[in-house]
């Protein structure tokens, strides 16, 4: 069972409503089941909507933000739980370590940076946790055909590309990510490097 998600998604709202509608839906949905969000530590986009859904609920809320964006007063004042780090790489190493269940929401730039490296990660053997995609009104659709098509041109392997758990329905997915399988850890790492 999961105990915490790291979400990984927009500090902006997108042009298509459904895309805040689902992620207050989601932090709904997390607090429900007493699933802890950890997230961006932002108030604004649909990373703040996601925060605003668990809150809604009561449930818990820790936000991750590095330093210079807490000087632009982006950060959400109702958290649980805000911890600053200097940086985004510290950040995203911080968010890996809080959560064992990673989710993606539409984003930008460093919604897929994040999500990609915590792929590559998995892939490596670096950590089991199951990784959802929350394919909002198709948005991830033309991504999800890129990543088909390295499979099929064989920089991929079939095996990580199928650990990307993709589902429209905020319960389909989240189940999806409850009854993951991980792939056994390669047996050249150790116990100290995962």
């Amino acid at each position: 069972m999961m105990e915490s998600i790291v979400v990984f998604c927009g500090s902006s709202e997108g042009t298509n409503e459904q895309y805040a509608k689902d992620a207050f839906r989601l932090g709904e949905t997390l607090a429900k089941a007493n699933i802890k969000l950890v997230y961006g530590g932002a108030r604004i986009g649909i990373m703040g909507q996601v925060a605003s859904g668990v809150l809604a609920e009561n449930g818990k809320v820790l936000g991750v933000i590095p330093e210079f964006l807490m000087k632009k007063e982006v950060f959400h004042p109702n958290l649980t739980e805000l911890i600053i780090t200097q940086d985004m790489h510290e950040r995203k190493l911080k968010m890996h370590e809080l959560s064992d269940g990673i989710l993606m929401l539409p984003g930008g730039y460093g919604t897929l940076e994040e999500f990609f490296e915590m792929l590559t990660w998995a892939q490596l053997g670096l950590h089991q946790f199951p990784i959802g995609v929350l394919n909002t009104s198709g948005f991830y659709d033309s991504l999800l055909q890129m990543m088909t098509h390295m499979v099929n041109q064989g920089f991929v392997k079939q095996e990580n590309y199928d650990m990307i758990l993709v589902a429209e329905s905020i319960d389909e997915l989240l189940t999806k990510m409850e009854n993951y399988k991980s792939l056994p850890v390669p047996k050249w790492l150790t116990k100290e490097q995962i």
